[in-house]
């Protein structure tokens, strides 16, 4: 089998010589070329001078030239001798570095591969530690939620009236059921309407154990989890641009006009419902809507999860819970967006 001749550098080398010596050798051969260059050239001018007639006429001037003949061409040989002598330890010292070089890039590949392979185990191990540890964390939390007692869940039924009753229908008369055990949502108790209210207007500090608490039953409706993350959004975005709900004082409308709009009335005849009446907010969230696809999506989706929640909440409160709602954060986001999007126009 035919070897591998190995990468050509594109100028042939001796295989007998070490690295650099074919500079060396060149060299010494064309200074051994100019000096018999030279002696021939002096040798051929001193046979002239010697075999030349004299003349007195002509003694200054043919000084000058013999002078010009002997040292001139000797000068240009020499010079041609020097120039090329640089030229090739310029050339050998370029083979030099570039060996150098590949030999320093060779090196550094080797190195950073090692290095980048002994710091990728410590990361892995330590991705997989801290896996195992959220992992494990998750299961400590889990046994909390489904051990916990919850003090406000141990008050008899009659006395937590529920904030989103929904009339149920026998799912026996539209299809059988399968015998798959009753869905953990029909065995928790429905959320009360003060948790439901407490929640809308999020926890106030966060050593708020009773907003965090109520926050959390809302999370667990998957009802009413659809508004409140509607409603966080909103709140979310309107902070970027410094409308925070707490610095809104709205004027609050009657009961009987909230139950108007939950029965379907829109337009001015539940115009109070927008009480919302700071120049900036309002000027701030219109242009923000105008601008900003995501805002305007948003705060439509965020209108239509209240409007259908209210409209179930509403037949199940009292005037008080009415207006204790209509106080919340949640609410006045609902007044104002409501306003911009004409609403109560």
């Amino acid at each position: 089998m035919a070897q591998d001749p190995g990468p050509q550098t594109g100028r042939p080398s001796d295989p007998g010589l070490a690295p650099g010596m074919e500079p060396a050798r060149s060299g010494r051969a064309s200074e051994i070329v100019a000096g018999l260059l030279s002696v021939i050239w002096v040798v051929s001018v001193l046979a002239y001078i010697l075999t030349s007639p004299p003349g007195d006429d002509v003694k200054t001037l043919g000084l000058v030239m013999t002078l010009l003949i002997v040292f001139l061409p000797l000068a240009l040989i020499w010079v041609a001798v020097i120039t090329l002598r640089s030229v090739r330890e310029l050339r050998a010292e370029a083979a030099r570095l570039q060996a150098a070089v590949d030999a320093m890039r060779a090196s550094y590949v080797q190195t950073s591969s090692q290095m980048q392979a002994a710091a990728l185990k410590p990361s892995v191990e330590k991705k997989l530690d801290e896996i195992a540890a959220a992992a494990k964390q998750a299961e400590t939390v889990l046994a909390t939620f489904s051990s916990r007692r919850d003090t406000a869940l141990s008050v008899p039924s009659a006395d937590r009236k529920a904030a989103l009753a929904v009339p149920k229908t026998d799912p026996e008369a539209e299809e059988p059921r399968l015998a798959l055990g009753t869905p953990a949502e029909e065995m928790r108790p429905p959320l009360s309407v003060a948790d439901f209210i407490r929640a809308l207007n999020f926890p106030e500090t966060p050593e708020d154990k009773e907003g965090f608490r109520a926050l959390r039953l809302a999370l667990e409706d998957r009802s009413v989890a659809k508004l409140i993350r509607a409603a966080q959004d909103v709140l979310t975005l309107l902070s970027q641009e410094g409308i925070y709900m707490d610095d809104l004082k709205p004027e609050m409308a009657r009961p009987d006009v909230w139950r108007r709009f939950a029965a379907g009335e829109r337009g001015r005849t539940i115009a109070a419902l927008g009480g919302i009446r700071d120049r900036s907010s309002l000027a701030l969230t219109a242009a923000r809507m105008r601008e900003d696809t995501i805002f305007r999506d948003a705060a439509h989706h965020f209108l239509r999860t209240f409007d259908r929640t209210f409209a179930i909440f509403e037949k199940n409160a009292s005037d008080a819970e009415l207006a204790d709602l209509a106080d919340t954060r949640t609410a006045r986001a609902f007044m104002l967006f409501g306003r911009v999007a004409g609403v109560f126009d």
